[in-house]
């Protein structure tokens, strides 16, 4: 590929995915799902290697394609994906943890979900158990929240029709 600095050569490129790895996939696969409403759109298992990835985003089930090969090119071209990695084992090894990044040594901070009433989202969240970092009135941020997926990482929540009143 030739690279030239006066067109956009990456024009086609995309987000596709952020990878989390995840110590229990039942526990992590039901709150992505129930909770924040994506949808499992393909797992591959790697029995050599001992990890299963999830791919997870905000899809129409009925556009999944039934066709192995379609359907893999499909999850691939999706936009903003979650790939959810569980290493075998994980989930009954009570050592085993992740880290987040939200703690020392700081590095990742937390993905990002558009909600239209992140009030609205909280209230459904704290109804379900939701661990909360951040509710929406709390600190200088008013209206955004931050809650934690089963393993410690951040989820911010947000609604994109608010976010001039936050970043003015």
């Amino acid at each position: 590929m030739k690279l030239c600095c006066c067109v956009s050569w990456s024009q086609d490129f995309m987000m596709q995915q952020t990878m989390l790895r995840v110590k229990d996939p039942v526990k992590s696969l039901d709150f992505y799902t129930r909770i924040l409403g994506m949808t499992l759109l393909q797992k591959f298992d790697f029995p050599s290697m001992r990890f299963s990835l999830f791919f997870l985003g905000y899809e129409d089930k009925k556009e999944i394609p039934a066709d192995l090969k379609e359907r893999t090119a499909w999850t691939f071209s999706r936009r903003a994906t979650i790939e959810l990695t569980h290493n075998w084992g994980s989930e009954s090894d009570e050592s085993q943890s992740y880290h987040s990044g939200n703690s020392d040594p700081r590095g990742f901070g937390h993905i990002g979900i558009a909600v239209p009433d992140v009030y609205a989202a909280c209230q459904l969240f704290q109804e379900q158990g939701v661990t909360f970092v951040k509710k929406p009135d709390d600190g200088k941020m008013k209206g955004l929240a931050f809650i934690q997926d089963p393993d410690g990482y951040w989820i911010e929540i947000l609604s994109p029709n608010n976010m001039m009143s936050i970043t003015s």
